[in-house]
């Protein structure tokens, strides 16, 4: 599905961190925003997940605004994975993996097979399926990634956004995640992915984006 933003503009107390952004990711495309730190590539993620409230413009996925939708059916259409989140102390990786399918859940809506089927989808594509069983705080770094990927995966949204997935991890782990954003793109979802590396992300982005002070 497309996610396209117009004249967007967000920020902080006074301070405007993203200055009027048009951008349009077609369906089933990699896109990755480069620059330095403070120039407004996190917030301009936060603000297409409508989870920072932007001063002005819009963000649609698909031909919805996403700012016109209830917070739940947002999140059925858009997944943000942040950079560095914090799990639930000893939490398995399928506890959560779970945790994707929250949006999914409500007072009439219960826990159901198809929840357990799409936790499960998740899983195997992520290869962490044989991992489910174990603490999150046992595993590596690039394991762990994997399974916050996982996580993401579960909440079965059109649209993926990550706020530097390979942060903090050596090339052989980043390497492995960004083989598996491509492959998560290759089944259709639309990515828009925060990366440091200019190197890897002209390698496993359809399109770069540039920011520099908004």
């Amino acid at each position: 599905m497309e996610i396209r933003v117009e004249q967007l503009t967000a920020g902080y107390a006074g301070h405007t961190a993203v200055d009027q952004v048009d951008l349009t990711v077609p369906s089933g495309q990699v896109v990755a925003i480069v620059g330095p730190n403070g120039c407004g590539k996190s917030t301009l993620l936060r603000s297409m997940a409508r989870l920072h409230q932007p001063r002005t413009g819009t963000v649609f996925v698909g031909d919805a605004d996403v700012w016109k939708l209830r917070q739940r059916d947002a999140a059925h259409r858009i997944a943000l994975l942040p950079q560095a989140p914090q799990a639930p102390e000893a939490v398995t990786v399928a506890g959560l993996v779970r945790y994707g399918r929250h949006p999914h859940q409500g007072l009439f809506r219960q826990w159901s097979n198809q929840d357990e089927e799409a936790v499960t989808r998740a899983l195997e594509a992520t290869g962490t399926a044989a991992l489910a069983g174990r603490r999150l705080d046992q595993l590596s770094g690039g394991q762990r990634q994997r399974c916050w990927l996982a996580m993401a995966l579960a909440q079965e949204t059109p649209v993926v956004l990550l706020d530097e997935p390979t942060s903090a991890l050596d090339i052989g782990h980043a390497v492995e995640v960004l083989d598996l954003v491509r492959e998560v793109a290759a089944e259709g979802r639309t990515i828009v992915m925060v990366v440091h590396d200019l190197a890897a992300a002209a390698r496993y982005a359809d399109t770069l984006v540039a920011m520099r002070d908004g």
